[in-house]
């Protein structure tokens, strides 16, 4: 829109050179459309249709992270290996590369996202980008560019394009006013990271443009993420990834976080598998946009004593972090998600001795027992 653009120098150039010591700003000229960023109503792009019977075109930002490979994997299997395209900034490992389309997607570059969605006919986006809470609180001012701006920007070209968006959150949404044990879906959140800040903002936003352009936003809220086809990222969770890992290869584990420490975990197949189900779920089963999904609770000393069953050596000591003891003293304890499992029949399958089972049967942990023994 060069005139547009043109006008708005014009002004501003005057405003400059007026001498006026008032703060008078220039609101920028948009288009009216559906969306705050809406393309001029002459714009030509080729357009599809697509009956519900037809797969969804699938688009996962920050696919590199803890979830969105086995989403991806998941998503493939469901709707076919070249639906599902998977997007990050860094470079991903040959086995990711190779098992199916992946491109680099920076969410912060708006134009090169919303070009990515319009050429490849997008029609489902989940988007995973972001700073975890540890990290986070590293660094501030990153974690607000991308768990912020970069969700305004998703927000926007899924209003635009009329997506079916999920957004994830987390127990890091509440805080310590929070009822804590349980915690229901709708409480008092006044979280005190910038990545639970962001979350929050994440599901208010999601909800405003719910109801103000008619998006289909659909957000859970995840407990801490057991898997193992992943490194801990730099979350409070971690703990109960590490440990596995540290018992497999040196037969001790030092715990950042107090043994009694109670927080709500899942393994990675059920928050997967409750992610694809809320998706599919139809829009008049959903009476929220936002759930809480959740499926054990555990301590440090409860985790630790089940994994010794299986690998009776280990040696557990704590050595406490206060920032992340700080963060998971404001988290709940146990969630309550009932409003997911009667609108849309969530239901897990991974309790504690399942969870450290399946953990074991994938890290190899045969090699050492037999060892041990």
């Amino acid at each position: 829109m060069p005139i547009v653009k043109n006008v708005s120098r014009a002004v501003s150039q005057l405003l400059k050179s007026s001498g006026c010591g008032c703060g008078i700003s220039i609101v920028p000229v948009r288009c009216i459309g559906v969306s705050p960023r809406q393309v001029a109503s002459d714009a030509s792009f080729h357009s599809v249709s697509f009956s519900e019977s037809d797969h969804p075109r699938v688009l996962i930002t920050g696919g590199l992270g803890q979830l969105g490979v086995g989403l991806a994997k998941l998503l493939r299997k469901r709707f076919g290996k070249n639906n599902v395209i998977l997007s990050d900034i860094r470079k991903p490992a040959d086995n990711v590369f190779y098992s199916g389309p992946f491109i680099y997607a920076d969410i912060l570059d708006y134009k090169n996202l919303r070009e990515i969605v319009v050429n490849n006919r997008i029609t489902w986006l989940f988007h995973y980008s972001a700073l975890l809470s540890a990290v986070g609180e590293a660094n501030v001012p990153l974690a607000r560019a991308v768990n912020i701006t970069g969700l305004h920007n998703v927000l926007d070209i899924a209003a635009e394009h009329n997506l079916r968006l999920f957004v994830p959150s987390t127990i890091g949404a509440f805080g310590p006013t929070s009822p804590r044990d349980p915690t229901p879906d709708l409480c008092i959140q006044r979280p005190r990271t910038i990545y639970g800040v962001s979350k929050v903002h994440a599901e208010l936003m999601g909800e405003y443009y719910h109801y103000r352009y008619g998006l289909d936003f659909r957000c859970l809220r995840y407990p801490g993420i057991i898997s193992a086809d992943s490194q801990p990222g730099g979350g409070t969770t971690d703990y109960a990834v590490q440990i596995f890992h540290d018992a497999i290869k040196m037969g001790k584990f030092q715990c950042n976080l107090k043994p009694d420490t109670r927080l709500p975990m899942m393994y990675i197949d059920d928050c997967l598998k409750a992610t694809l189900e809320v998706m599919e779920a139809p829009a008049e089963a959903l009476s929220m946009r936002t759930y809480n999904i959740s499926a054990m609770s555990f301590t440090p000393e409860e985790l630790a004593q089940e994994v010794q069953k299986h690998v009776p050596e280990l040696q557990v000591t704590y050595n406490v972090d206060e920032v992340r003891q700080a963060i998971a003293d404001s988290w709940p304890m146990n969630f309550d998600d009932r409003n997911a499992r009667r609108d849309w029949g969530w239901k897990h399958d991974y309790d504690l001795p399942e969870l450290v089972t399946t953990m074991f049967s994938f890290l190899g942990s045969d090699s050492r027992i037999a060892q041990a023994n």
